[in-house]
């Protein structure tokens, strides 16, 4: 889903209120320039949506990039505005705070696929991402190199222990997904060697391989041999090398949008 104009109301609304009282106290007709700047080296990602946060409150408001999304940027300027100095003013704590959260999301992605560079392992993400801000997560995962996994519930098909223990086990639940007559690939959740034998023997396209150790998921990727496989839980940058050179095919990360640090941003007038 794309981010909506009445999306960035809501945001402003929720820092704004009936007005920014400081503001409009000490200033009238007032325009200035203003840099966005970095902090600290970083992926940049959300300088779009920074920018129609500002253009919400002044449509009139020039914009300028310093870079691209997704560049790795060094401390600096990453953009310059111009505009209505209420509206630079009002807006840049919601633009600051979006733009630091995605740049923090592309930043992290990042360091997960420099880790595992050259094994041929992509690195996904999960559903693990801020109500309402998960297309925006998502695509800072892109931004960083990383893959985007299931969007939601509705585009893919995975069936992980809480299905199994409501329809009986692994076979019924493969099977049962295949009766329904989906044209989507099945994903099985395994915790251990036999559930990957089942899985596999099921008939499943992708078999989630989910809190194993890399001793077990060194055992688990031949037996799964002709399913993609997915290793799950518990993966750091510590051990996400460890983990690919497994020979799974991906790994998902749920830390890449829920423990991400914000990237340092600030706004300067000028």
């Amino acid at each position: 889903m794309d981010l909506t104009a009445a999306d960035i109301r809501l945001w402003l609304a929720e820092d704004l209120g009936d007005g920014d009282v400081t503001t409009e106290a000490l200033l009238a007709d007032v325009r200035c320039t203003a840099s966005l700047l970095l902090g600290e080296p970083g992926v940049v990602c959300g300088l779009d949506t920074a920018k129609a946060v500002f253009r919400e409150l002044d449509p009139e408001l020039s914009f300028e990039p310093r870079c691209e999304d997704g560049d790795l940027c060094e401390p600096g300027e990453v953009a310059r505005l111009h505009g209505d100095a209420r509206a630079i003013l009002g807006g840049e704590r919601t633009a600051l705070n979006v733009l630091g959260r995605l740049s923090g999301i592309a930043t992290l992605t990042r360091r997960y696929v420099d880790a595992v560079a050259g094994t041929g392992v992509e690195i996904l993400d999960t559903r693990k991402t801020t109500p309402g801000l998960r297309a925006l997560e998502k695509r800072a995962v892109r931004r960083g190199g990383g893959t985007n996994h299931r969007l939601g519930l509705y585009d893919a098909i995975l069936i992980k222990d809480n299905h199994l223990r409501l329809v009986g086990g692994i076979r019924a639940a493969v099977e049962r997904a295949r009766a329904s007559g989906t044209t989507l690939p099945v994903q099985v959740e395994a915790e251990t060697l036999d559930e990957v034998r089942a899985a596999r023997q099921a008939g499943a396209d992708a078999i989630l391989l989910d809190n194993m150790d890399v001793a077990t998921l060194r055992a688990a990727v031949p037996l799964a041999r002709g399913a993609i496989t997915e290793a799950s839980g518990g993966i750091t940058l510590d051990n996400v090398r460890a983990v690919a050179e497994t020979g799974v095919d991906f790994i998902s990360v749920g830390a890449l949008t829920h423990s991400a640090r914000a990237l340092d941003v600030s706004l300067e007038v000028l």
